[in-house]
């Protein structure tokens, strides 16, 4: 008889689990995703973090791009639907999944998961900003982006829709903080993180180990966005020129290949 320690066992109990799930809702999932390029999955780092949860989860999926969010329950994506309802942001989605069985923690201890979690937000809550910054208050980058972004809108209006969306995302980041700092302020504020990242992972390969974990799937697509902005600035710079911080992305990129 199995014990219910055997890994073997364990692993049998979450493969019938994500198929009652399956079963029960009788239907793919559908991941709601800002476009994305023929370099990256999608141009925002929270919905390449939902593909890669999805993508892990071993759950049959599909992507479905949105432009425009504000049907959506926060106005914002990514959003998942299932069967039955509209699963709304990246935790969400990945509460729903380890609900349904999934664990993309497997292995780590209570702390290492306390870490995971502070890293996580030092991704998603701190290192997000300095992207939003550096593509949309730019006025070097700003009209690549807004071309990019607003692609669906007519050329002739396309302007004074993104300028008018630009002031309410600059009045966020006033809000937030991140824009209330010099440039110089805020590089080195940044610099914090990315060494404390780059030291953390030292030599191995992912933040906890030998293997992928939910970590790595905030922190890999955040450092991948920062070297994705289609000019050259510091910040694009600053990831490209890391060997650490470049390769790890790469990694985390190659682990978790999406369609």
């Amino acid at each position: 008889m199995k014990s219910i320690t055997d890994d073997s066992f364990c692993h049998d109990w979450q493969l019938r689990l994500m198929e009652y799930f399956t079963r029960k809702f009788d239907t793919m999932l559908t991941l709601l995703t800002y476009p994305g390029n023929t370099a990256t999955f999608s141009l925002s780092p929270f919905c390449v973090k939902a593909a890669m949860l999805l993508a892990q989860s071993g759950q049959p999926w599909q992507r479905e791009d949105l432009l425009d969010p504000r049907k959506m329950p926060h106005q914002k994506l990514p959003v998942m639907k299932t069967g039955e309802r509209l699963v709304a942001d990246s935790d969400s989605i990945r509460d729903w999944l380890e609900q349904a069985g999934m664990d993309f923690d497997p292995g780590l201890t209570p702390e290492q998961k306390a870490h995971s979690r502070a890293l996580i937000h030092m991704a998603e809550d701190h290192l997000y900003f300095h992207i939003v910054q550096d593509r949309w208050a730019n006025d070097t980058v700003w009209p690549i982006i807004r071309d990019i972004f607003f692609v669906a809108i007519p050329r002739w209006i396309r302007r004074p829709i993104s300028n008018s969306i630009r002031k309410s995302v600059l009045r966020g980041l006033g809000f937030q903080g991140t824009s209330r700092f010099s440039q110089s302020e805020r590089h080195a504020r940044l610099e914090k993180d990315l060494v404390a990242i780059a030291n953390l992972l030292g030599d191995r390969p992912f933040l906890f180990g030998e293997q992928v974990t939910a970590a790595d799937l905030s922190m890999g697509p955040m450092l991948s966005a920062m070297m994705e902005t289609p000019i050259k600035t510091e910040l694009n710079k600053r990831i490209s020129d890391d060997p650490v911080l470049s390769a790890y992305a790469e990694r985390v990129r190659k682990a978790v290949p999406l369609p």
